[in-house]
């Protein structure tokens, strides 16, 4: 008879979790929907304003006056390209250096201090990463550059390399290093050697994040590269990027300009995305040839 009254008691309760259950898994599902309609929403509403005016000339040839149709963005693109490198080059040594020192020493003084630093320089705006490099590089050198543009956008590059790279590390097994250490490798070794392999993947997708989020800001870029109408390599010269590109555009009260925010538009999206797809397709390629998948 209790065996009985168990069981009903026990179907009761498992019919019950399967509810709250199933009930749970569909809101999961509609908040992700919800989450994913805006970015579906603005990729096509974007690709439907600015794909239309793409062309070959858009990438290769420099700005035109208002009125005179062509022209394109060959400019910005260069200028991204370098603001962005110079961004890297700055912030991704620091960031995974001071990463493996976090996550080797967490419970330190400066590892605290680190972690704490990281998080409060990750909220900070980016228009005021731009008025610091403006006041520490611009107005020193007295002329804006594509050099205080790249270290405003390294500021807002390093806490998040910073922490994706330590968040992988924190993964990697312990008795890796602790083996690694008992076969007579010194720390150097081990830490290059075999915990960033180990956390490799982590590590590129957190650099292609950084990257992408990077690559978008048009606040520090007013502050900083400022901009230029012709195409330029010079790394202490204004220099025109993307996202200033289409600040610009897109306040002139001109029809042209706006069609070419809305190409430029279009382009930066493309080149997001394709970074996040190809970190994405470089972890999953790591990952089977690992033997993981």
């Amino acid at each position: 008879m209790t065996t009985s009254i168990i069981k009903q008691r026990g179907g009761r309760n498992y019919r019950q979790r399967q509810i709250v259950n199933r009930f749970m898994l569909v809101l999961c599902g509609i908040a992700a929907f919800v989450a994913i309609v805006p970015l579906v929403w603005i990729i096509v509403y974007v690709t439907q304003q600015g794909a239309r005016f793409i062309s070959i000339d858009f990438f290769t040839q420099e700005p035109t006056p208002v009125g005179i149709p062509g022209g394109g963005v060959a400019n910005a693109i260069v200028g991204s390209a370098m603001v962005v490198g110079i961004a890297c080059v700055i912030a991704i040594p620091i960031a995974i250096v001071a990463a493996f020192y976090s996550s080797e020493n967490p419970n330190t003084p400066l590892g605290v201090a680190l972690r704490f630093g990281t998080d409060v320089l990750s909220g900070v705006p980016s228009i005021v990463m731009g008025m610091f490099a403006f006041a520490i590089i611009v107005l020193p050198q007295k002329h804006f550059s594509a050099l205080s543009g790249g270290i405003a956008l390294a500021i807002i590059m390093t806490p998040i390399v910073l922490r994706t790279t330590e968040e992988m590390l924190k993964l990697v097994p312990r008795n890796l290093r602790e083996g690694s250490l008992a076969l007579g490798a010194s720390e150097w070794k081990t830490t290059l050697q075999v915990l960033l392999p180990a956390a490799i993947n982590g590590v590129v997708t957190g650099i292609m994040l950084g990257i992408a989020r990077v690559a978008g800001e048009a606040a520090p870029m007013i502050f900083t590269a400022f901009g230029n109408p012709n195409l330029s390599i010079e790394i202490n010269q204004p220099i025109a990027t993307l996202p200033h590109t289409i600040y610009v555009y897109a306040i002139a009260p001109y029809k042209d300009w706006h069609d070419k925010a809305w190409t430029t538009a279009f382009v930066l999206i493309v080149l997001v995305l394709g970074l996040n797809i190809t970190a994405r397709l470089f972890t999953a390629w790591r990952l089977k040839k690992m033997g993981w998948r």
